[in-house]
Order: structure tokens, then C-alpha cells, then sequence
């Protein structure tokens, strides 16, 4: 029982930060264009990820693009600007949509 009563708590732990992001994602409407693992209106966090792995620049230039918008990268459809954002949040949601693995 008290090994159960650990596990759970360990996994609490671990993705307390993953679940807060999630819930960031959501509140800030991420998910209405984004999901984590197929393309929607927008491209996929893990194909964010891949396509953004191991550039130094990444977090700051995609923080950028949540805040005011962009296009091009991902075919015709823009992203549109999200000024409700703030930058400290724009850095916590491309943070974690860096860490999305496939």
C-alpha cells in the first residue's frame, strides 16, 4: 500500500509542470488551431518540436510568433496574433510545446 501510495505521488510530481502547460494551452485557446500529435488548423507541437529541435533562438522567435502573429513557415493558413498572451506565458506554452516528443 505504501509503495502504491509513493508511485502515485511520484507521478503527480512529474506531471504536475506537463498538465499545468496543458492547462495553459487550453486556457490561452492553443488548442482550437494546435493538438499535441496531428496536424489541425495549425501544425502539430511535436512537429513544432522536431522542426525547432536544438536551435538556441527557438523558444524567444516562437514566443514572438504566439504573441504577434506569422505565416509562411507552415503553408498559407497564418497564425493569427495573440495579444491576450503574455510574454512570460508565450514563453512557458513554446517551452513546453519544445519538450513534445513523437
Amino acid at each position: 500500500m505504501q509503495r502504491a501510495v509513493f508511485t502515485l505521488a511520484a507521478l503527480a510530481i512529474l506531471s504536475g509542470p506537463a498538465l499545468a502547460d496543458q492547462k495553459l494551452a487550453t486556457d490561452k485557446n492553443c488548442l482550437a488551431c494546435h493538438a499535441a500529435d496531428k496536424k489541425l488548423v495549425g501544425p502539430s507541437f511535436q512537429d513544432i518540436a522536431a522542426k525547432y529541435a536544438g536551435q538556441k533562438d527557438a523558444v524567444k522567435q516562437l514566443a514572438l510568433k504566439v504573441q504577434k502573429g506569422g505565416g509562411g513557415v507552415w503553408g498559407a493558413i497564418p497564425m493569427p496574433a495573440n495579444t491576450q498572451v503574455s510574454e512570460a506565458d508565450a514563453t512557458k506554452l513554446v517551452t513546453w510545446i519544445l519538450a513534445q516528443k513523437k
